[in-house]
């Protein structure tokens, strides 16, 4: 069942440019749903609209089959995270995660029994009496959290709540966060920026750019079948490889960025012959290092990142660097001229005036690595 229904909602400011233009939505009951873009895509107006902080210009806004329009935010039976964690300094702990609860006049016997639950839950039950400013970035994160656990309310709204700590806490935040989730049943509409929170996090993505929607699906399938060059080029870590291609009929031959040759299956022809501007994608795991037997290309490599369970390995192509990564760890130095295979399987190919994706990478059965 849908808890949160979108319809054609837009959102501009005196009438000038959207911000929002026509989102369509429909988030399930107890989904993780992550709304992911860059910075002034729109997600954050879309996420303050749900919660009522935000006037809809335009459509219709449903929370449980109810349109709420112009429900103020306290009639929506929702809780919000926000960024900045919007903890009262001069509360302690325990009268931060009660302070809704307080507002709502909710029964004393009532507010102590979640509170303890809540408290135990988050690993707050020794830090109930302190004040904010004595407590690490974390721990006010987990306050923060805790306000929106005790409310209960099946709805819970997150406004990037982990920019603020370092990358160790982020992942550990992210499986607590992930785990609340699906321990309480929540719905969650989390918003970032960070495209590996997306990854890991959410049963589905949803990808803004210029307040439009770009495409809405499982991160597994935005990571494979990119809609467009722009979730290409946003959706995995590192991005997407891409490079312009044109057709040789004399060779029967791809031309990567006037550098790199590639034989071309027939089963392409037809594709390429209907779609004369394209550019390729390729994922960094699918540059593949090669034996001298079967190499397809030698590259010189131009920057190598040693990172313990990987290898990260750029490439100039033409004008784009291209990075492959391969598991484990590889005795290579900048300058180096190493074989890699290549296969027009792993590319996909898009319409370089529209951006839309034309043939999805199709990779049929589990690549090997060999050692070079």
């Amino acid at each position: 069942m849908s808890q949160v229904e979108l319809i054609d909602i837009s959102k501009s400011y005196d009438k000038q440019k959207s911000v929002l233009d026509e989102i369509n939505l429909s988030i399930e009951e107890g989904e993780f749903f992550v709304l992911v873009g860059p910075s002034g895509s729109g997600k954050s107006t879309l996420l303050r609209m749900i919660a009522g902080l935000e006037e809809i210009t335009g459509g219709t806004l449903k929370v449980d089959k109810k349109t709420v329009n112009h429900l103020p935010p306290k009639d929506r039976n929702l809780s919000m995270v926000f960024q900045n964690y919007a903890l009262y300094p001069h509360l302690s702990v325990e009268q931060n995660i009660l302070f809704g609860l307080n507002a709502k006049k909710v029964d004393k016997k009532e507010q102590r029994r979640r509170l303890t639950e809540t408290a135990k839950m988050m690993g707050l039950d020794k830090l109930l009496k302190r004040k904010p400013k004595e407590l690490s970035g974390g721990q006010r994160q987990r306050v923060a959290l805790a306000r929106s656990v005790v409310s209960e309310a099946p709805l819970c709204l997150m406004d990037e709540p982990l920019s603020n700590l370092d990358a160790k806490l982020r992942a550990h935040m992210r499986v607590e966060i992930r785990r609340l989730q699906k321990r309480l049943g929540l719905t969650m509409v989390y918003v970032t920026h960070d495209q590996v929170e997306a990854m890991t996090m959410g049963d589905r993505i949803m990808v803004l750019n210029d307040g439009k929607i770009q495409q809405v699906g499982k991160p597994i399938s935005l990571y494979n079948e990119p809609a467009n060059l722009f979730v290409a080029s946003f959706i995995g870590s590192p991005k997407m490889n891409l490079g312009k291609v044109v057709y040789s009929s004399d060779t029967r031959k791809l031309i990567i960025e006037d550098t790199l040759l590639l034989d071309v299956d027939s089963s392409f022809l037809n594709m390429i012959s209907l779609n004369k501007n394209l550019t390729i994608g390729i994922r960094a795991e699918h540059i593949l290092p090669a034996t001298d037997k079967d190499p397809t290309h030698h590259l010189e490599v131009v920057n190598v990142e040693h990172l313990g369970n990987e290898t990260s390995i750029a490439f100039d192509i033409g004008s784009e660097m291209w990075t492959a990564k391969w598991p484990g760890q590889w005795a290579i130095n900048v300058g180096d001229f190493v074989p890699i295979h290549i296969t027009i399987n792993n590319l996909s190919f898009f319409n370089t005036d529209t951006g839309e994706l034309i043939r999805s990478a199709n990779i049929s059965k589990k690549q090997e690595v060999v050692a070079i």
